[in-house]
């Protein structure tokens, strides 16, 4: 395991068809989520850099309105960041969302999925989470991926893909 010091391995995306990495993680309330836990599911996986920020909630409310939806198709909604489980909570609570958000502060299941990776700003270098969302079938392999995501409309071209998944 890494030293905090240490910076991690950039990894690569995980391709579609291949087997989703396991994770453990805790949520806004200390409850652990394991993939194993969504067995026989489909789980909607998105990766978002921080919460409360502009883009982030964005895509969080987009999740949360098409929550409804995702339920009625027998899909699981969760979202991950480095943030902590005390951020989640309150970003929860001032958006109203309604499903978990899932805390990474080692970056270990960001590093996993290939989504740590070095990004630009204003020429500056630095670590950070690539917005990207993975779709996961019931058989626990990777169904659909988004890289680099953007947000507007984003919800709702993971749920079409996710409709025309289980009608194909």
């Amino acid at each position: 395991m890494a030293k905090q010091s240490e910076p991690l391995a950039v990894s690569e995306l995980v391709e579609i068809g291949r087997k989703a990495p396991a994770f453990s993680l805790k949520d806004q309330d200390g409850k652990t989520h394991r993939l194993r836990d969504y067995a026989g599911n489909w789980v909607v996986l998105y990766f978002y850099p921080k919460d409360q920020t502009s883009g982030c909630t964005k895509e969080a409310c987009q999740f949360r309105d098409h929550l409804p939806d995702f339920r009625s198709v027998d899909a699981v909604v969760l979202g991950v960041s480095p943030d902590s489980p005390d951020s989640h909570t309150r970003f929860r609570e001032k958006e109203g969302l309604t499903f978990d958000l899932l805390a990474d502060p080692d970056k270990g299941v960001l590093a996993k999925y290939g989504v740590w990776q070095e990004k630009s700003m204003y020429g500056r270098k630095y670590m950070g989470v690539v917005r990207t969302t993975y779709l996961i079938g019931p058989d626990g392999r990777v169904a659909h991926r988004w890289d680099k995501v953007k947000v507007p409309a984003h919800a709702a071209a993971v749920l079409a893909k996710l409709k025309e998944l289980r009608e194909g």
